[in-house]
């Protein structure tokens, strides 16, 4: 089966809301449910691992499109948001680890 099948099978027989990790870490497929007559949907969400193998947001970044990725990849790519990041590193306070488990439901890219 092609991806694109299987996506369509993801899109079809998902849950909504439902989250499904892909091959790379932190990039999971999510079921977007129909919505003011917007037929359900597909998105990308990102949403980085924590020391447990988990997703360390409740919600990461939902992507709907490629518009919408190309937009945040020049707001990520600007050099102020990583100096940013970096002050606020140096400013908050230093977080505990946990261990990682194992996950086994994976769509391979």
């Amino acid at each position: 089966m092609s991806g694109d099948e299987r996506l369509s099978q993801f899109l079809n027989e998902g849950k909504d809301w439902e989250r499904k990790p892909t091959s790379i870490a932190g990039v999971f497929l999510f079921k977007l449910p129909e919505y003011r007559g917007r037929p359900p949907t597909i998105a990308i969400e990102i949403n980085p691992l924590n020391s447990n193998g988990a997703p360390s947001k409740k919600r990461g970044i939902v992507i709907k499109s490629l518009d919408e990725l190309k937009s945040i990849l020049e707001l990520i790519g600007n050099s102020k948001v990583l100096q940013l990041a970096q002050s606020i590193d140096n400013v908050n306070p230093e977080r505990k680890t946990v261990v990682k488990s194992d996950s086994t439901d994976v769509f391979e890219i």
